[in-house]
């Protein structure tokens, strides 16, 4: 590699510009960005990013679940592309950074390797994948789980939001129902830049995260089945509270992810009491549950515990409790090549860095299942992430894209 391409750098001032130019696209008045997959945000945002790959001379298609594929061809086609990049959905009190980063990272990439005039030998793919975050429609990461053939086409068009609108419908209302069927654009491998989401890599001073494994999921949709009576004439110990028992399941669920801590984390992070009134005791209660690690081993010990001790909680207050896996994502373990060029990147282009396992799912997490892929982190400011105080700075996203370019290109190869 010559020494040009060794020392190529990403324009700063440029992404930078990029990621705040799309965070007006759902602003919000605290600063972040609600953006939800397939709303109105969500096709601005698209617009903005088709036509940047169009100016940027990318082939852009999009599928039939509305992810975009932007290519930007090598000299050798025949090779499968480099895919990079990530998503441009939002939570509903989301920031800047979560998924946008990785997505305009990639871009910035094609755009520094056309200024620069340089040709690669294998094609790049910059990817937008639709509903990473999973906040409108389960499952999260439901693009690309339905690229890697864990879901169909059919199936997630037929998921709905709360309104009981479906993907489907969503797709159509915003123009984004394309016209390629999910897969066709095959990729190599894939490599995804993001932020830390954590507070590691900034606790520790380290600009670079080079993410090893990431951890699994285990999503649970919850029912509990009381008895609504009246708050005032019904005595204690006749009470079937769905209320209460919930929050025993709440601490419970805390006592189980710490028995099998430091690797095991339990959140209940949705509630919806039925018909709820001052003076009723809570009959009815609809929530959910999201517990994690890297490990499949406690991965099922989790499940196990949980299950054990909501059991013990439903007979001993009388109430029915009904608890569904609607969702089991097993432990990431990301390809070790691609793992050694990120790191060897970090380290050519002088950025301390460490390993680091992934707290939070991505799509690189599911595209490892049928292909090489690996991660790039960056520091998130005091590890806050979905949320509007998310916040990262100019010198660390730049940081992260310039590994992210280097990988590509060691991967890539430079044409000739």
């Amino acid at each position: 590699m010559s020494r040009a391409v060794t020392n190529l750098q990403i324009d700063s001032a440029r992404l930078w510009g990029s990621i705040h130019e799309t965070a007006q696209f759902g602003a919000t008045a605290k600063g972040g960005v609600r953006r939800l997959t397939l709303s109105a945000e969500d096709k601005q945002v698209r617009d903005w990013f088709r036509k940047a790959c169009e100016d940027a001379g990318l082939e852009v298609h999009t599928d039939a679940l509305g992810s975009q594929f932007g290519l930007r061809k090598g000299r050798d086609m025949s090779k499968l592309p480099v895919g990079i990049g990530s998503h441009l959905d939002t939570q509903p009190t989301g920031g800047k950074y979560d998924g946008i980063l990785g997505t305009l990272g990639a871009l910035e990439v094609i755009r520094t390797l056309n200024d620069a005039g340089i040709e690669t030998d294998a094609p790049i793919c910059v990817v937008n994948w639709t509903n990473e975050e999973g906040s409108r429609f389960a499952p999260a990461m439901m693009a690309s789980a339905a690229y890697v053939g864990d879901f169909t086409t059919d199936d997630i068009l037929s998921r709905k939001d709360i309104d009981g609108t479906t993907v489907s419908q969503a797709l159509d209302s915003i123009g984004y129902r394309g016209d390629k069927p999910v897969g066709f654009q095959k990729l190599g491998c894939f490599v995804e830049l993001h932020i830390e989401q954590g507070p590691i890599l900034e606790a520790e001073g380290k600009t670079i995260g080079v993410v090893d494994s990431g951890q699994g999921v285990l999503w649970y949709d919850g029912k509990i089945s009381g008895f609504e009576s009246h708050a005032g004439s019904t005595p204690m110990p006749l009470r079937r509270d769905a209320l209460a028992t919930l929050s025993e399941i709440v601490l419970a669920m805390e006592a189980v992810a710490k028995k099998h801590g430091p690797n095991a984390v339990g959140t209940i992070g949705e509630a919806v009491i039925a018909n709820p009134s001052r003076n009723v005791i809570p009959g009815e209660i609809a929530f959910t549950m999201d517990c994690r690690s890297a490990d499949a081993a406690i991965m099922d010990a989790l499940d196990r515990d949980l299950r054990t001790a909501i059991a013990e909680i439903s007979a001993r207050r009388r109430v029915e409790v009904k608890i569904d896996l609607v969702w089991r994502k097993p432990p990431t373990h990301f390809d070790p090549k691609l793992i050694a060029a990120v790191e060897s990147a970090a380290k050519t282009l002088g950025y301390s860095s460490r390993r680091i396992t992934s707290g939070a799912g991505h799509d690189a997490c599911n595209l490892n299942t049928i292909i090489p892929a690996a991660m790039v982190f960056v520091p998130c400011k005091d590890g806050i992430s979905h949320n509007e105080l998310e916040d990262a700075t100019q010198p660390d996203c730049a940081a992260g894209t310039n590994v992210l370019m280097h990988t590509v290109l060691a991967i890539a190869g430079v044409a000739s």
